[in-house]
């Protein structure tokens, strides 16, 4: 189920300073603190190709060696000290985040049967519980009951309580959670130290008691079979990659547990989930650029495997339920032009497709049957669609569960950099909306709030591919829609990258507190794996926001957006494509005044850092600061060593350096290979988790000891360390903990630009 969180506030304009006076004054202050740490060095010579180098700090990947954990504590402490000014601004950013959070924060229920499902985090909590309640009675839709309270209908029954997780083991991290077609059981994984090795277990809704088994870890995926007493679940290998599908029965112990499927090739990742009627559990087994899928009923069956799909653009195919197994596959619908399929969701009268035009997503619905005959595959427009009414351009749409396969129903979540997020309910039958609940707003930057200020959804805003002016936009539901685009203006532009293709630029920025060519800015992006950025709404934001700042989203290539071909031409040896795509936009922002030259940062999460590292080493002088977090920086080094977790996933998304002209691909701009001598560097705060199973924490550890031992001795100290020695590669997880996190991250901001 979608969870919501909620937001908003305002603070006047601080005066700017001079980023060029708050550097010399940066260096002062440093100078009368205790230097950075210095690590120590150990010979150690790697080779590939012909081709020898050194890597004195190759020791910190032995993460047991105690010197490790004494450098990683100094660099703490370190990091502590050169924050040490910004404590009250921290505090005052993480006061104004908490104030914005609603006191509760609740979805709204979701039928699945005779029950309701929805999620709340209670007052004062950090986490949420799933909970339910049978629906007594059959009268409308139940948004209005549980907007403020959840009351007037069966006793509620919580069925998992996160805060009672964190509370026994201090972490938690809840992966899967699967309910029984007969909504008696509940299977669930949980991480309780951030090292993804997800324990499986399975509750008795009933009595609410843990179902008695010797435990099993490293469980990705789970599915239920329709008998409710059969659980599938697949299992990691050593390098964390899901490689085996497994079924257990309630009741038996975990070493009866009998193996179903096994995949062999150590590309390829194996997914499991059950059709929507229940009837069948889907295998999928899928490397970065393709697939196959099997399908089985019960434990004793083999996998029935289906023809594999490449890696183009995707198409939809089917067949009939009693040729399932011949793999007598019709291929149906083709995408059409400028648009790609992207998922698809089915129900008993409509087929929801999730598409993208031009880069921009939508989602439609076609009525069924589709006549199962037809002789020609056909296209999208060709089938009569309805594209569900969107706000903007700019909304990003997450499905809800969906569970209900006799709904003409579906549910989505949709939010944009200045709408808060919003559930909406799609007729598909009537072909009308409802809005079902809009998130909060506790103050805007003018203190009014949000329904007292937001602008009513203009009808250009609203995006359709037949007809703006259709009656299936003239309802009720359209004058809901809140915007606070009076406030903040989200302009999309086009980026000219270094050869000529445009990369799709999201700027947002106040309109009263943004000044041209002054305010500083925060440059975002991702750019790999195929995933789309998210430029969804949030509310934190809004503290960068109102003090002027401008907050940038690059779609570079290699993330998400339109056709196959934009991921394709930012991986592998086409990698460094995203690099400029990204160096590109930041120059964009400078030279047409949005964000002053002096002034702009960029961020990089995970995979996202790679490009940040890389645009620094190449374009010294464009950032004046960065934030990388959980960065992905030694990448040579990584994917030379094919025992570590995901590596050899990964080839097909970076290159494989056992290949000799991969390799010099891979070098040519790795960060952590190519960082310049003695030259000026920005500011950068690098935050790393000891327990992160997916990026090394040396990778951070080995970037910050070597940065420091080339650039110039007076940028050094800027460059600042802090290791998470609880969490895992996506942090602490609590709604508090994450404002404090991003607090500490805005400090460093706005101390770096003198804001």
């Amino acid at each position: 189920m979608a969870q919501t969180s909620l937001r908003t506030c305002r603070l006047e304009l601080l005066p700017a300073i001079s980023s060029a006076l708050y550097r010399a004054g940066a260096h002062t202050l440093a100078s009368s603190s205790p230097p950075p740490p210095v690590p120590k060095k150990i010979p150690y010579e790697a080779s590939a190709h012909g081709l020898t180098w050194q890597d004195p700090y190759h020791w910190m990947e032995n993460t047991n060696d105690p010197d490790f954990i004494n450098y990683l504590n100094h660099e703490n402490s370190y990091a502590q000290a050169f924050m040490s000014d910004t404590l009250t601004l921290q505090l005052t950013l993480f006061s104004e985040m908490k104030s914005r959070m609603p006191s509760k924060i609740s979805t709204p229920p979701e039928r699945w049967g005779p029950w309701l499902y929805y999620q709340y985090i209670a007052e004062g909590k950090e986490y949420p519980l799933l909970c339910r309640r049978l629906e007594t009675e059959k009268s409308g839709w139940l948004q209005t009951v549980f907007h403020n309270v959840r009351g007037g209908f069966g006793k509620e029954e919580i069925l998992l309580d996160w805060n009672e997780i964190a509370e026994k083991y201090g972490y938690v991290h809840v992966g899967t959670c699967r309910v029984s077609p007969d909504h008696n059981f509940l299977a669930y994984t949980i991480d309780t130290s951030g090292d993804e090795q997800f324990m499986l277990q399975i509750k008795d809704l009933r009595n609410q008691c843990i179902v008695p088994r010797l435990p099993v870890d490293g469980v990705v995926s789970l599915a239920w079979a329709q008998d409710s007493r059969t659980l599938f679940y697949t299992i990691s290998d050593e390098n964390q990659r899901p490689h085996r599908v497994l079924c257990t029965k309630l009741g038996s112990d975990s070493t009866d547990d009998a193996p179903i499927f096994t995949e062999g090739d150590s590309g390829f990742c194996v997914d499991i989930t059950s059709t929507k009627d229940g009837k069948f559990i889907t295998v999928n087994s899928n490397s970065r650029a393709s697939s196959e899928e099997g399908l089985c009923d019960r434990c004793d069956q083999s996998i029935s495997e289906n023809e594999e799909c490449s890696s183009g653009d995707y198409y939809l195919a089917r067949c009939r339920a009693e040729k399932l197994y011949s793999a007598n596959w019709q291929n149906i619908i083709l995408p059409g032009e400028d648009i790609s399929l992207q998922d698809m969701d089915i129900f008993d009268g409509h087929l929801v497709l999730f598409v993208s035009k031009k880069g921009v997503p939508m989602l439609c619905s076609i009525n069924l049957s589709i006549n199962f005959e037809c002789k020609y595959q056909m296209e999208i427009e060709n089938l009569n669609p309805w594209f569900f009414p969107l706000p903007s351009s700019s909304c990003s749409i997450v499905p809800g569960s969906n569970h209900d396969f006799m709904s003409s129903v579906y549910r989505a979540v949709l939010s944009s950099p200045v709408m808060p997020d919003m559930i909406v309910d799609y007729d598909m039958s009537r072909q009308t909306f409802s809005i079902v609940q809009q998130e909060e707003l506790r103050g805007t930057s003018d203190g009014a709030g949000l329904n007292s200020v937001a602008c009513e959804l203009e009808t250009n805003e609203v995006i359709d591919t037949r007809n703006c002016e259709d009656n299936n936009y003239q309802n009720s539901g359209l004058q809901g829609w809140k915007v606070l685009s009076r406030l903040y203006s989200c302009e999309r532009k086009e980026v000219v990258s270094h050869d000529g293709v445009k990369i799709p630029l999201t700027i947002l920025y106040s309109r009263k507190a943004w000044l041209r060519d002054q305010s500083p800015g925060l440059l975002q992006a991702y750019g790999a794996y195929g995933e789309v950025l998210d430029k969804g709404w949030c509310t934190d934001r809004l503290c960068l926001l109102d003090r002027g700042w401008v907050v940038a989203f690059a779609d570079v290539r290699g993330g998400g957006g339109g056709d196959s071909s934009w991921h394709k031409f930012g991986s592998g040896l086409y990698k460094r494509n995203s690099i400029h795509d990204l160096t590109s936009c930041g120059k964009y922002l400078v030279n047409e005044g949005y964000v002053c030259k002096d002034k702009l940062c960029a961020i990089g999460y995970s995979a996202g850092c790679l490009l940040v590292g890389a645009a620094i080493n190449m374009y010294p002088k464009l950032f004046c600061a960065a934030i990388l977090k959980v960065p992905f920086l030694d990448i040579c080094n990584t994917m030379l060593d094919p025992s570590l977790p995901l590596t050899k996933l990964d080839y097909e998304e970076f290159g494989n350096p056992q290949i000799q002209s991969q390799f010099e691909y891979i070098r040519s701009y790795s960060p952590y290979d190519n960082i310049p001598s003695g030259v000026c560097h920005p500011s950068v705060l690098v935050t790393a988790s000891f327990h992160d199973a997916r990026v090394g924490v040396w990778e951070a550890a080995k970037w910050v000891a070597k940065v420091r031992d080339r650039m110039c001795s007076a940028c050094s100290h800027s460059v600042i360390l802090k290791t998470n020695t609880t969490g895992g590669h996506f942090g602490e997880g609590g709604r508090y903990s994450q404002c404090e996190e991003t607090a500490y991250d805005y400090a460093f901001l706005m101390k770096i630009c003198g804001d």
